[in-house]
């Protein structure tokens, strides 16, 4: 089985890293006057993001080349299952049901799912962030980078996006947002899911899980790198650019469908969020219970490196 501890070890030598994650939808607006639609957009996420716990994250390693990681063999993509109980914790209703359809198991994820503060802990020492050296790569990841900034902070999100970078800037240094450099692309656009259909790339596994989608986003970041860029992109254009922040263009700001950062299926339709509830049950706004669980992991169907039923992370 393989732990973080393994993934430490291939850094070294695989120096791109795709990360997709899965959340429980937005739940949330911010009241008030703001400078700036940017300013508003930051505010968006950081209230949603301060009140509601990611559910899944998936991490594919490759060298620069696009060449995948090999642990045993086989394992390029891992999928860590965080704890998410439905009974206690904030989400969006029909999030939660676009992500059941798509085979998360909830019943698991609330009995055998990692603690997402120890895996913050694990994840700081992993070799994996603070690193110039080791890029990611996502897709409109405004959310998935502001899940992570706060599991390794162990505090809430900035009030200030400036302040947000600085934190950005330290755990993750090097960073592509795929959305972002779509703006330089012809014919490119929607979702993960249409993009991947253009350019002629298959997926493996199920879509809106974690696993799945990173593979498929590191997939169409070194086609797009080799088809519209040439081979090389211009990192003083596009490094460290997120998609969203600074005016950069929209967070989706619906609940309306899922809690992912396919912008095709996180929030195209601008409907108005409903109030927050816990299995059913209206709920005023405060932050979300803190639980804590035995840690533990799996990979998806079809993934890579895939491993049935919620095993132990290894430590």
């Amino acid at each position: 089985m393989v732990s973080v501890g393994t993934a430490r070890w291939y850094c070294g030598r695989n120096a791109d890293e795709r990360q997709d994650t899965e959340f429980p939808g937005i739940v949330a607006r911010p009241i008030g006057k703001f400078p700036s639609k940017a300013d508003y957009h930051y505010q968006t996420l950081r209230c949603n993001v301060d009140m509601l716990k990611i559910i899944q994250l998936g991490i594919t390693l490759a060298d620069e080349n696009g060449e995948l990681a090999k642990v045993d063999g086989s394992v390029s993509t891992w999928q860590f299952n965080f704890r998410f109980n439905l009974d206690e914790d904030m989400y969006a209703q029909d999030s939660i049901d676009l992500l059941t359809k798509s085979g998360i198991d909830f019943l698991k994820h609330t009995t055998h799912g990692i603690d997402v503060f120890k895996f913050g802990e694990l994840l700081i020492t992993s070799g994996l962030v603070m690193l110039d050296e080791v890029k990611w790569i996502s897709f409109h990841s405004g959310y998935d980078f502001g899940y992570l900034v706060k599991i390794m902070s162990c505090t809430p999100l900035p009030k200030e996006e400036a302040d947000f970078r600085v934190k950005l800037k330290t755990f993750f240094p090097s960073l592509y947002d795929i959305k972002y450099l779509m703006k330089s692309c012809r014919n490119l656009k929607g979702g993960l899911q249409d993009i991947a259909e253009e350019m002629g790339i298959q997926r493996i596994g199920p879509q809106h899980q974690a696993g799945s989608d990173s593979l498929l986003t590191g997939m169409i970041f070194f086609q797009m790198r080799q088809r519209y860029f040439d081979g090389k992109i211009d990192d003083a254009v596009y490094l460290g650019q997120v998609w969203g922040l600074n005016g950069n263009g929209p967070f989706p700001l619906t609940n309306g469908t899922a809690g992912s950062n396919d912008a095709s299926a996180a929030g195209a339709v601008p409907n108005p969020p409903k109030t927050p509830t816990t299995n059913g049950t209206p709920q005023g706004q405060s932050s979300t219970p803190e639980n804590r669980s035995t840690p533990g992991r799996n990979g998806t169907p079809g993934t890579p490196g895939y491993t049935p039923g919620f095993g132990k992370m290894g430590m």
